[in-house]
C-alpha cells in the first residue's frame, strides 16, 4: 500500500511510478482525510509506503494529521518506505515521519527524497522553462533509482540535504504563520470556474457570488489553488504572479487532484 499527498503532482508522479513499480495499491491521504478513514490492513509481506512533499522542513499538515490518526494491522512487522519530494532540502521530514510511526509500533525501513522543481513560488521562480525541465529530467534518473531499492527492500537513510532539528523547528513555526489564507487575493481575470474549490485538499474554498473565498483561516498550504489556476487569477501576496505557475507535466492542470 502507498500513501500519498501531492499539492502540484510531483509526488503523485511518484507514488504514480512507485504503485506501478510495485504492483501496491495507491491511496490517497486527501481522500482518506475527506471519508475519515485511519484504518488499513496489511497483507502479509505488503509493504508500507509514504510518499510527500517537503513543506517547511517538515510534513504538510494534511499529512501529518493523517498520520496521527493512522493505525495498521499487519501480520508481521512491514517494509515501510518514504519518499518525500523537495525543491531545497529534504529538512527532518524523517524524522516528524518516524515519531508517527513509533506511536503504531512501526520502524521507518528506508528513506528517500527526490529534488523536483520548488512550487513555493512566494520565494522560486518556475518561469525557467528549460532549468524546470532539466531538474525533471534529473530527478526521472533518481525516481528509477528509488524504486530499484525500494523494490529490492534496501534500508537505510537515503535522505539528503537534510536540516538539523533546530531549524526544522523553527521552520515549522514559520509554516504555522505562512498557512493562513488572508494572504491569498483574487484577480478580476477570475472566472468562477470552481476548480480551486474543487481540488482544495483543506477544503478551505468556496465559491461565493461567482469568486473563491476562503473560509477557513488556515489551509495546507500547496498553493495548488494558485498553480491550477486556468487564468492565474489566484495569488499568495504580492510576489507570486511574477514566479509563474507549475504542475508536473504528467498532469493537465485542469484535471490534477491532489
Amino acid at each position: 500500500m502507498i500513501l500519498y499527498f501531492s499539492g502540484a503532482g510531483n509526488s503523485k508522479y511518484v507514488a504514480l511510478k512507485a504503485a506501478e513499480a510495485t504492483q501496491d495499491n495507491l491511496v490517497s491521504i486527501v481522500d482518506c482525510a475527506k471519508n475519515q478513514r485511519f484504518s488499513f490492513d496489511l497483507k502479509k509481506g505488503e509493504s508500507l509506503g509514504i510518499v510527500t512533499p517537503v513543506y517547511f522542513s517538515g510534513l504538510p499538515t494534511i499529512v501529518d494529521e493523517f498520520l496521527g490518526k493512522l493505525s495498521v494491522n499487519a501480520e508481521e512487522k512491514p517494509y515501510v518506505y518514504l519518499v518525500a519530494t523537495c525543491g531545497a532540502s529534504s529538512g527532518s521530514v524523517d524524522v516528524y515521519l518516524k515519531r508517527h510511526l513509533k506511536r503504531i509500533g512501526l520502524e521507518l525501513s528506508a528513506g528517500f527524497c527526490v529534488n523536483m522543481p520548488d512550487t513555493w513560488t512566494v520565494i522560486f521562480s518556475v518561469n525557467n522553462k528549460k532549468k524546470i525541465n532539466k531538474k525533471l529530467h534529473r530527478a526521472e534518473s533518481k525516481i528509477n533509482e528509488i524504486l530499484l531499492k525500494i523494490k529490492n527492500q534496501e534500508r537505510g537513510s537515503f535522505m539528503k540535504l537534510k536540516f538539523p532539528m533546530f531549524i526544522s523547528n523553527i521552520m515549522r513555526k514559520i509554516y504555522e504563520k505562512a498557512r493562513s489564507t488572508k494572504h491569498f487575493v483574487v484577480a478580476s481575470s477570475c472566472e468562477g470556474c470552481g476548480q480551486c474549490a474543487q481540488n482544495c485538499p483543506a477544503e478551505a474554498i468556496q465559491i461565493q457570488s461567482n469568486r473563491p473565498v476562503w473560509v477557513k483561516e488556515k489551509c495546507v498550504m500547496c498553493l495548488g489553488c494558485l498553480h491550477t489556476c486556468p487564468n492565474f487569477a489566484i495569488q499568495y501576496g504580492e510576489k507570486t504572479k511574477y514566479h509563474g505557475q507549475y504542475c508536473h507535466p504528467y498532469f493537465k492542470s485542469e484535471t490534477l487532484k491532489a
